[in-house]
């Protein structure tokens, strides 16, 4: 597998339709501008779906993948090593914050072992069914997959996007379900951007302290060391320092970019693999959405790297996608907006209009 072949199979969204999608935001009777950034919104839709007006988002679906990472055992953070089936747990008895939104909001939600370190019982059959391995290696001193475990992984994003585009999914919400996460995924940011250990070195969603911080920036710093030489294939570079979850979740986004589904990304973990997408095909982040901001400085990075705009700024650590979907409520106005609002009438000026050509 060479994940640079995605480029050629990725496409940008339609950009004829998206330039019909803004004149007929002219021809409406809400001034231009006055929507503020779901006017954008609304026409970035549009293109991706290829149709004026917009369709409504209908059928939307939070998709999170999961796994454990060896790194955890050195105390980076906030949670115990190998805790992942718990947070998977959780979202499944429906007592996690994505999974009250979601309930709330009537929106479902898929978890994709990838890599969590339990025993297949302790979890539902069609949640384990795609587990690569159980938990991922200690990225500062092995590699996280071997080559295979890596391709195997990066194929199972694949097909969860093929299940989704062919299910009907017109939108993804994407997040990530994990103890130690944010480490690989500060790892391979850092490794891209060409930046340093303690520039991307962030306290996680469970929050750490200081020594924990030192010994993650530590972990980071080494694992920098085993990545940077294979910074020139990405299905290598996931393989040494990224996880299964993580190269599931990059294979997922690149597959979603082909079928043409749009994803609103969450955190860190997220924008991790969104960035190592982004190198193997360079017009995949016209399909994704920054649905917040996490707080996270390595996501920081990530997002400007890829020239993408977080929805919303309201402080959410928590992950899981929880944040991410949060975003989701403001794209479906913008789609609503684009479709359901009239036109104004043939030949008529609105006042705003007037006054400006007056001055």
């Amino acid at each position: 597998m060479n994940l640079d072949d995605f480029s050629d199979l990725i496409e940008r969204p339609d950009g004829g339709t998206r330039r019909d999608a803004e004149e007929r935001r002219e021809r409406l009777s809400v001034p231009p501008g006055a929507l503020g950034r779901l006017d954008e919104l609304g026409e970035w839709l549009s293109a991706a779906q290829g149709a004026v007006p917009v369709r409504p988002v209908e059928q939307p679906r939070v998709v999170l993948f999961a796994g454990d990472h060896g790194v955890a055992e050195l105390d980076v953070s906030g949670r115990p090593a190998g805790g992942t089936h718990e947070l998977v747990r959780a979202v499944l008895d429906g007592v996690s914050p994505v999974a009250v939104l979601a309930r709330r909001m009537n929106v479902p939600v898929r978890v994709v072992d990838a890599g969590v370190d339990c025993d297949p019982e302790l979890l539902p059959a069609d949640v384990v069914r795609h587990r690569v391995r159980r938990g991922s290696g200690r990225i500062d001193v092995e590699d996280a997959l071997t080559p295979e475990e890596a391709e195997q992984a990066v194929r199972l994003g694949m097909a969860i996007a093929d299940e989704e585009a062919d299910s009907g999914t017109d939108l993804v919400v994407l997040g990530d379900l994990s103890v130690g996460g944010t480490t690989p995924a500060a790892t391979l940011i850092a490794a891209l951007c060409g930046t340093d250990a303690s520039v991307v070195t962030g306290r996680g969603g469970a929050g750490i302290d200081d020594l924990a911080w030192m010994r993650k920036c530590a972990a980071i710093r080494d694992a920098l060391r085993r990545a940077r030489p294979v910074l020139g294939d990405q299905l290598e570079l996931l393989a040494a320092v990224g996880g299964a979850d993580l190269a599931a979740t990059t294979g997922f986004l690149l597959q979603s970019a082909v079928r043409r589904m749009p994803v609103i990304l969450d955190g860190v973990v997220s924008a991790a693999c969104a960035l190592v997408a982004q190198r193997a095909a360079f017009r995949a982040p016209d399909w994704w959405l920054a649905g917040q901001v996490s707080g996270e400085p390595a996501q920081a990075k990530a997002l400007d790297r890829m020239a993408l705009d977080p929805l919303l700024d309201h402080g959410v650590t928590v992950g899981e996608g929880t944040g991410a979907l949060l975003a989701l409520p403001l794209v479906q106005a913008a789609a609503a907006f684009a479709a359901e609002l009239p036109e104004k009438p043939a030949g008529k000026v609105l006042p705003e209009q007037q006054s400006a050509e007056e001055d």
